[in-house]
């Protein structure tokens, strides 16, 4: 989400897609070389590119909260399946052990020795004790089975329960990511919107530029089958909108379009740039081949796809479309072979 690009002149911004992204006061130490008449803009022009940089880290964060939340959903409503189960099959031993109890009750619920003094027939009461003995042997059984059986249901309810809690901490963390996001961005467009009508425009040109044409992409081959499947997953999201917490297959952030693209090759990458950083093994930049993913920052809060001759396609930002962009726009934080 955040702009990779930093401002080297008032007007070269729509073609600074090749500088790195720095910490916020590389970028003051920058615009110092800028001329004292066009500073207050590209101080503005900085600015949205900070917050877009903030929007993005908080993006990843909550996609990680919705992954999560999603995984609890998941966890949570095959606990209540085993729940339910459980105490079907509970309620049914109940009701054997409840017959049970009632034939022993109407057969021996006497103490044995009155009821062989009264007996008309001791030896059919002998023999009706003898059957009671391999009932209530049967029981015993039964009854521990129902034990275990309660023990192991009050342990689900209990893992259940934590998991509900876990869930709507994740509900909240999501809300709260998100309102995030729609703040930093709010921002940035509010800060936009103060720049003088010809440079906002052209901002906004440079943004929705499009970007889509193939540059030359050079001859190296793709790290495996699955990076070729992945590589032309994502020539088709060129020009796709970027949408926060998308993706695809109409939208995508950036971390959605890699999720995405390796999907279509049949490979689960996880949610985030983050965890994507860490979907394979990692390479050195000199080394990285079509298909790689390459992470930005030190946080690893952006992420492109290595497409050869030194050019990644990505979803940059809000306004910006999927689109080609040199590997070294931002400080590369890793490059992973999946």
């Amino acid at each position: 989400m955040g702009s990779h690009r930093r401002l080297a002149s008032p007007s070269g911004f729509n073609r600074g897609a090749g500088t790195a992204l720095c910490a916020l006061s590389a970028a003051a130490a920058a615009l110092g070389a800028v001329p004292a008449s066009a500073a207050p803009h590209a101080d503005t022009k900085a600015e949205v590119d900070r917050l877009y940089e903030q929007a993005e880290e908080a993006t990843e964060a909550f996609n990680k909260a919705d992954e999560t939340a999603d995984t609890l959903r998941r966890e949570v409503a095959d606990s209540q399946d085993r729940i339910a189960r459980q105490q079907q099959r509970i309620n049914s031993m109940r009701e054997t052990l409840g017959s049970l109890a009632g034939a022993q009750y109407r057969s021996g619920g006497v103490d044995p020795s009155l009821a062989l003094l009264f007996s008309d027939d001791p030896d059919d009461y002998l023999d009706k004790a003898s059957v009671l003995d391999r009932i209530t042997v049967h029981q015993t059984g039964e009854l521990r089975e129902l034990e275990t059986a309660m023990r192991e249901l009050a342990q689900e309810r209990s893992e259940a329960t934590q998991k509900l809690s876990e869930l709507e901490k994740s509900r909240k963390a999501v809300a709260t990511h998100k309102k995030t996001v729609e703040k930093k961005l709010a921002k940035a467009r509010q800060l936009l919107n103060s720049l003088p009508s010809t440079e906002r425009a052209a901002y906004d040109r440079a943004s929705r530029s499009g970007r889509v044409e193939i540059p030359d992409l050079g001859d190296a081959a793709p790290s495996s089958a699955r990076a070729a499947a992945a590589i032309a997953a994502a020539r088709t999201a060129l020009g796709k909108p970027y949408v926060w917490g998308a993706s695809g297959p109409s939208g995508f952030d950036c971390s959605g379009l890699m999720q995405w693209s390796y999907a279509q090759a049949g490979v689960h990458l996880p949610r985030t740039s983050q965890a994507q950083r860490y979907a394979g093994h990692q390479v050195p930049l000199s080394q990285a081949q079509p298909g790689d993913l390459v992470t930005y920052r030190s946080d690893a809060s952006h992420v492109a796809m290595y497409m050869g001759n030194g050019q990644v396609i990505h979803a940059p930002y809000p306004g910006a479309p999927v689109r080609y962009d040199p590997v070294g726009m931002m400080p590369v934080s890793s490059v992973t072979r999946v």
